[in-house]
């Protein structure tokens, strides 16, 4: 194994893991290269996947990340053991290299600075003066040689020293505190965005983060990094309103309108296309259109079977050119020119196919508007009945646990016509499936004929992602449950809960939902 080396930037990253950047990007990058990081071990919340923090640890590496929940951003980089990389500032050495050979060296006791950095090092070569630092003490408090921490921070980055109890007087300066023996070697080193370590674990987790796009490592680059989606606004009636990071502009997807020319100019080429050619879910359709006629408002209360063809967005990574591509069938017509677009990166997927009816708008946006044009309603109407327009948009959690977890990354969303006065009262991706569930039917109780006739709608099918040849499944798992390194992604799902998930339907939305209760994934009509 390389030893890991990276140049230390405060404020900014550590080497290539640059603060705001996405728990999808990092995982990414470092499954590509199995033999720098030979082991990955991610820790996250079974029960809050998505509200508390993720962490993920390098032991082979010495380094830990981790990663704020609902939007998946990394927050904190540590170095915990020095004598596995070698870590640099201003093209110095921060701690002594483990050995000239670059392999890890064997850990040494007491002061020796080759166990991580020394404070001299630190404070008079390195980083210079800093204000007195913050003493955290032992949590056996009877013991006057039990240590604490004494956290000496800077602008962006932060020492943590070995300091015994007894040796900790606050009428001591910095520099007798850590000259002893005992506690002139710091045992860890944090990077992090703020004016100091004190300040910043107060907003750690929420604060807003500059753009990726800004830090100078980038700027050196040639690396192309693509305007991120860091909210898609639901507004009903086949309207997705996409809100860019760290701008104030906006796009509107109409589905049913916006033509893949329209995607491309506004978020780039795709990632990768899939062409549709999977048929064993057709017979619910077959089923459904023999009853349409005899149904009123069929297609705005299409049953999750009728959309399972969005499940297929991330069955594969990129496009299949072989002839049995084009299905055609009695009933679904010619599907050769239907494909996915891809994009991983961004976290959702778009179905491109012929024009369908776009589902009906919420009641409570009828009545809001009053014969009013629909916001972002696109001026310009599609008249040609076989010209390709955007139908479907999957957007996608990317929840630790689940089985697709990191094919995309995370997309986060609201259902802006379920939105109140009170601007905590929001349905969001962060949201349980049950509150989800009771505010949708409050909101389209109006068009039902019975409560029967509400729950018999929204029945759930049960969907099994772990058979390898069910309908959206795929054997890639974060690298494939090939990885015989035992870090992440090397546990392979055969069929047992872990792998199930509900589908849901509602008017114009088709959710996805774990066994814990979270959205891994919805799909928009």
């Amino acid at each position: 194994m390389s030893l890991f080396t990276a140049a230390l930037h405060p404020n900014v990253g550590l080497g290539f893991l640059v603060l705001g950047a996405s728990l999808h990007d990092i995982l990414t990058r470092l499954k590509a290269e199995p033999q720098r990081f030979p082991k990955l071990d991610l820790t996250y919340s079974e029960k809050d996947p998505v509200t508390e923090p993720v962490i993920l640890a390098l032991p082979a590496n010495g380094i830990r990340l981790r990663f704020d929940g609902p939007e998946q951003r990394l927050r904190l980089i540590e170095v915990i053991d020095f004598t596995k990389n070698r870590i640099t500032y201003q093209e110095k050495d921060v701690a002594k290299p483990p050995n000239s050979q670059g392999t890890q060296g064997s850990p040494r006791l007491g002061g020796d600075a080759a166990t991580g950095p020394a404070f001299k090092n630190i404070y008079h070569r390195l980083f210079g003066p800093t204000y007195a630092g913050e003493y955290i003490p032992p949590v056996d408090t009877g013991n006057s040689n039990a240590l604490g921490t004494y956290i000496l921070s800077y602008p962006g980055v932060a020492f943590s020293f070995p300091l015994p109890k007894s040796a900790y007087s606050p009428n001591k300066d910095v520099v007798s505190l850590l000259s002893s023996p005992a506690s002139q070697t710091a045992t860890s080193v944090a990077i992090f965005s703020g004016k100091s370590w004190a300040h910043a674990r107060e907003t750690l987790w929420d604060e807003i983060l500059p753009s990726v796009k800004s830090a100078f490592l980038f700027n050196k680059s040639k690396e192309v990094v693509p305007d991120e989606i860091s909210l898609v606004k639901i507004h009903g009636g086949g309207r997705l309103q996409l809100f860019k990071k760290w701008t104030n502009s906006s796009i509107w997807i109409n589905l049913g309108e916006t033509t893949p020319q329209d995607l491309v100019a506004e978020l780039g080429p795709p990632d990768a296309i899939y062409r549709k050619n999977d048929q064993r879910m057709y017979i619910h359709k077959t089923r459904t259109a023999s009853h349409s006629r005899s149904r009123s408002n069929g297609g705005d209360y299409r049953r999750p079977e009728d959309l399972t063809d969005t499940d297929q967005s991330s069955a594969h990574t990129g496009s299949d050119d072989s002839e049995d591509e084009a299905v055609e069938d009695e009933f679904v017509g010619n599907v050769s020119g239907e494909c996915f677009y891809n994009y991983f990166y961004l976290g959702f997927d778009i179905l491109v196919s012929p024009p369908q009816p776009a589902s009906r708008i919420p009641p409570s946006q009828v009545a809001a508007l009053n014969g009013k044009e629909v916001p972002g309603a696109s001026p310009f109407k599609n008249g040609t009945a076989d010209r390709l327009v955007a139908t479907k948009m999957v957007l996608h959690a990317n929840v630790p646990g689940s089985y697709p977890f990191n094919r995309h990354r995370r997309c986060r969303w609201e259902i802006q016509y379920l939105a109140t006065d009170n601007s905590d009262d929001i349905v969001n991706s962060e949201t349980q499936f049950d509150e989800i569930e009771e505010r949708l039917r409050e909101e389209w109780k109006s068009t039902y004929t019975s409560e029967e006739d509400a729950k018999k709608r929204q029945r759930g099918m049960v969907l099994n992602r772990g058979w390898g040849d069910s309908p959206g499944s795929s054997c890639e798992f974060l690298g494939g449950w090939e990885d015989s390194s035992g870090g992440v992604g090397a546990k392979k799902f055969d069929g047992s809960e872990d792998s199930t998930t509900t589908l849901y339907g509602f008017p114009g939305m088709v959710f996805e939902v774990l066994k814990n209760g979270f959205v891994s994934a919805v799909t928009v009509y």
